[in-house]
Parts: structure tokens; sequence; C-alpha cells
């Protein structure tokens, strides 16, 4: 293994805090990577890693030489790119919010690996904060107000929120026509992952924000779940309006409160402080924001 690609292995190795992880992620065999971590560590006469049964993690020599190569790597990557005018290649793993998937992502993606055929693109979902150094993700896309110091954040949307109820909850509840008629009336609460604590419903009045926390019957976390309680009648939520157009269409759901709309709900692309961007991250971050730009008219 060169030492490029040794330094490849080296940081992955730090990231995922182990061996197997990082030989799986850069498709090395572990006897493989063994070796030339050995062989680094033995050029560069100081010892890297300490490796016990169950945890690797960087000496002190090491956390510098990962500063130090991340920050080469990235270089190297974008000379290369720009030299050799060479499209982006390479592993690139990222989290979505499942329902942002689905509805903007996942329609488009093909367009995206078209365009890109050198990059290999891995996938998952996650409504909680992935840690991206340790679980070796290289970007989030995450709708919400995002509070994280350690990351980097560019807006790629402001998507329009609105409140409803179910048919049988109004006919129950009645239909309020300012935050003031809420007196009597219950939301199903949405937790926040990061506090436990449910979030209050929002509304738009006079120019400021107003929160209106209303009593309830369920808890939930989770985009899906949230949704359908809407639906069953047990309360008025709050979503993005791209996620319930079916149900609007279909009667099953209907906006109340128009006038006094919450805040638009924000969608960021996140990365780690500690990294700089390399072509693939980069080309997929300027791709979604495209993408946003063009579902928004």
């Amino acid at each position: 293994m060169d030492r490029i690609s040794a330094m490849r292995l080296f940081v992955r190795i730090v990231e995922r805090g182990s061996f197997a992880q990082a030989a799986r992620d850069l498709k090395t065999p572990r006897p493989t990577a063994t070796h030339a971590i050995q062989h680094l560590e033995a050029d560069l006469e100081v010892r890297l890693l300490e490796r016990t049964t169950r945890t690797v993690r960087p000496t002190l020599d090491g956390t510098l030489y990962y500063e130090r190569c991340i920050r080469l790597l990235a270089d190297l990557d974008e000379v290369e790119s720009v030299f050799r005018n060479a499209e982006p290649r390479g592993p690139l793993r990222v989290d979505m919010q499942g329902t942002l998937a689905r509805f903007f992502v996942l329609p488009a993606l093909p367009e995206f690996i078209a365009r890109y055929p050198g990059i290999s693109l891995n996938l998952s979902e996650a409504d909680r904060m992935v840690d991206l150094i340790t679980e070796g993700v290289d970007c989030v896309l995450r709708a919400g107000n995002l509070s994280d110091s350690s990351l980097i954040g560019r807006r790629v949307a402001m998507l329009e929120q609105v409140t409803l109820a179910s048919p049988a909850y109004l006919e129950r509840f009645g239909v309020p026509a300012s935050p003031d008629d809420l007196a009597g009336h219950r939301m199903v609460a949405y937790t926040a992952s990061a506090t436990g604590q449910p979030y209050p419903l929002e509304f738009a009045a006079d120019g400021a924000q107003r929160d209106v926390p209303l009593p309830y019957d369920v808890v939930v976390r989770g985009a899906e779940i949230y949704t359908a309680s809407g639906v069953a009648g047990l309360g008025l939520i709050q979503v993005p309006r791209y996620r319930v157009e079916p149900q609007i269409a279909a009667g099953q759901l209907v906006p109340v409160l128009e006038a006094f709309s919450p805040p638009p709900m924000e969608v960021s692309v996140l990365y780690p402080q500690s990294r700089h961007l390399s072509p693939r991250v980069r080309v997929f971050i300027d791709w979604l924001a495209d993408l946003f730009r063009s579902a928004q008219g």
C-alpha cells in the first residue's frame, strides 16, 4: 500500500475507531490494513494508534498526524480533480431524514448517479443527530433548528409549514379562527431528540412568533407516526406542507389557522468542521442545493 493510501486508511481508522470498520469502508482486507499501519508507524518512528481488545484511538502523535492528514488529503483530492479534469470519485456516506429522502432526494438520485458515476453512495436514515466522525458519515441532511456547533451547515431550503387536524378532531373540538381560540384544544406532542421535551405549536402573529403549548394525549418521535397521529384525530399537528399534500387532497387532514402559519422549516446539509470538503462531498451538497431550489420553484 502506498503512502497516500495508508494515510487514507489511517484517517478512516481514527474516525471509525476500528480497524475492521475502516477496512470494510475502504474495501481493504483486514490483514492488509493492519500491515499498512504497522509500516506507517515504522516509517514515521512514532506510535500512531493505541489498540485494545475493544477500541482503537489515536495517540497524541496520532491526533496531530490525523489533523495534518485530513487537510493534505482534501487538498490532494481537489488538486487532482482540477489538473486531471477528473470527475469526483470514491465512497460517499450520507445520512438523511426519511421524509426528505423519500419526497425529494431519492426520486432525483438517478440523475446524480448518472452525472457522477465514480461516486459510490451509501445512504442511511435517522431522525437523531448522528456522530459523523465516529460513525464514518460524510454529511447529513436535516430539517429543523440545528445547534451542534461542531458541525458546519449550509442551508438548502426553507419549507412552508402548515397546521392541520383531522375532520373528526375538528368536529369534536371546533375550528379555531386564531391562536386565541386554542383553549380546550389538544396537540400531538412531538419531542425533541436533544431534550426529550415536546415542541409547542408555533404561529406567526403581528410579525412575531408565538409559541402555544397545548395538552396532549400522545407523545411521538418520528415524522411518519406524527402525521399518522394527526390523521387519527389525536390532536393538532404542524408539518411541512409537502409531506401532507396527499392527506389534504384525500380529506384526511384539514389546514387550519392559515393566516397564522408556523415559521418555515429550515433544511440544511451538515458536515464536520474538522474536515475539508472533498470534491465528492462538495458536488453532492451543490446538487442538493440545486435540487431543493428547483423543487420550490
